[in-house]
């Protein structure tokens, strides 16, 4: 039996959570395009550990590559976190129509 993929925001929101991969991610955002070598450097991790950190984002939608010869660049993939702006919109209208209340509600109690 195999296991069902999680909904896409579960995705990217699991890809995201972890610091190192975070950080992995905004150096992809921050730059057009970058390799695993140049990922590495300086980044206080092997080369292994950026791979699998680029291989969940890759999953989650995040990044996209492109090879060339023995080198693989990565980019980053912004319709990835379209999922988890979606959620955020979501619950943004949420939150704004609680804080509004409250704010009317404690006008009523001390005006």
């Amino acid at each position: 039996m195999t296991e069902a993929a999680p909904h896409p925001v579960t995705a990217v929101m699991r890809a995201l959570a972890d610091p190192t991969r975070r950080a992995v991610f905004e150096r992809v955002f921050e730059s057009k395009e970058i390799s695993v070598a140049e990922l590495t450097r300086g980044s206080g991790v092997t080369q292994g550990a950026v791979s699998q950190h680029l291989k969940s984002l890759k999953q989650a939608g995040l990044v996209a590559e492109r090879a060339e010869g023995r080198n693989v660049y990565y980019r980053a993939a912004p319709q990835g976190l379209e999922p988890l702006v979606t959620w955020m919109d979501h619950y943004g209208v949420f939150w704004r129509e609680r804080f509004q209340n409250l704010r009317d509600l404690l006008k009523e109690i001390d005006p």
